[in-house]
């Protein structure tokens, strides 16, 4: 028999999970898709034997979302995180200096004369930004040179932004919270941003050293392999979520995925493809538990994340 539809109250000022719950059993257009992605990130969560992926881009990184990511790496919540440059350049900039609100109609010329870039409805100084990451990269490359340091791999970039960030200012930060816990944050683009052209600029004077994209690839490979269950936790696309899905496929495919995504299907881009896809490929096993959520990842992701918490607590 079909399920009916149920009406729900909110009145009592339900928490997240029984929210969930009850916009579920509502059949809302979007909320039923939220509340499996819910059931998927709790499953995730408590499965000790699943090797967990996250992967996302770097603009969630500007924002307050910055602090989730963190908090589940931070948690032992996910096992490997595969992202791009902009999320090291953010996480770093923002461990010094603050990023501010601000509107999506502002003058983009009048931004521009003023020293200001615009990232969404996000204002960030230049001078928060790109002055400091240069001077704190060069600071920390010099350092790693010294010590003999002459090829890394960008697993080891992160774990060494994290250590330098020190434990008070890196409180937030996803670069240290991935230090801290040994987990590994793999960046296949690292020379597209701030963090990357730095690398660049060092290697201007210091042609001994060389990144190390293959010790990356291996340490994919083996916590691929060496994953009894594997699950990804995608928010947007790009490289971030090829990379993950591409390895797994390795694996015969991932055994559970969740993607959360504002991008369009009908364009054939990788970003606005739905999980189902997937499956022709390889990349994910034909008997998986996947759904894709569609909406803004910084709307939907702290709360889907708060309300899995909630459930498995």
């Amino acid at each position: 028999m079909p399920r009916k539809v149920e009406d729900f109250e909110v009145g009592d000022a339900p928490g997240l999970d029984e929210l969930t719950r009850r916009m579920e059993a509502g059949g809302g257009f979007s909320s039923r898709g939220v509340a499996r992605g819910v059931d998927l990130l709790a499953r995730m969560f408590r499965d000790e034997g699943m090797t967990v992926f996250l992967s996302f881009p770097a603009d969630i990184v500007a924002t307050g979302t910055r602090g989730v990511l963190a908090e589940l790496v931070r948690g032992g919540y996910v096992d490997a995180v595969i992202t791009t440059c902009g999320t090291l350049d953010h996480d770093l900039a923002r461990s010094f200096k603050p990023y501010y609100h601000g509107e999506w109609e502002l003058d983009d010329a009048k931004l521009h004369a003023k020293g200001l870039y615009r990232l969404g409805n996000l204002v960030i100084p230049q001078a928060h930004y790109g002055g400091v990451i240069e001077r704190e990269m060069q600071r920390l490359l010099g350092r790693l040179y010294r010590k003999g340091t002459r090829s890394i791999s960008t697993r080891e970039l992160v774990w060494a932004i994290g250590e330098a960030l020190g434990e008070k200012r890196g409180r937030g930060s996803i670069c240290r919270a991935a230090f801290e816990r040994k987990i590994p944050v793999i960046v296949p683009g690292i020379t597209d941003g701030a963090v990357g052209s730095q690398l660049w600029l060092f290697w201007q004077q210091h042609k001994a050293l060389s990144l190390d994209l293959f010790s990356d690839e291996q340490t994919l490979c083996d916590v691929v392999f060496e994953a009894k269950r594997a699950g990804a936790i995608m928010l947007g696309g790009g490289i971030s979520k090829h990379h993950t899905i591409w390895w797994n496929q390795f694996r015969d495919g991932l055994d559970t995925a969740l993607y959360i995504t504002s991008a369009v299907e009908w364009d054939g881009s990788l970003s606005g493809a739905r999980t189902r896809e997937a499956i022709s490929w390889g990349k994910l096993k034909p008997k998986a538990r996947h759904t894709t959520v569609d909406g803004d990842v910084t709307v939907l992701f702290p709360w889907m994340v708060g309300a899995a918490l909630e459930r498995i607590r």
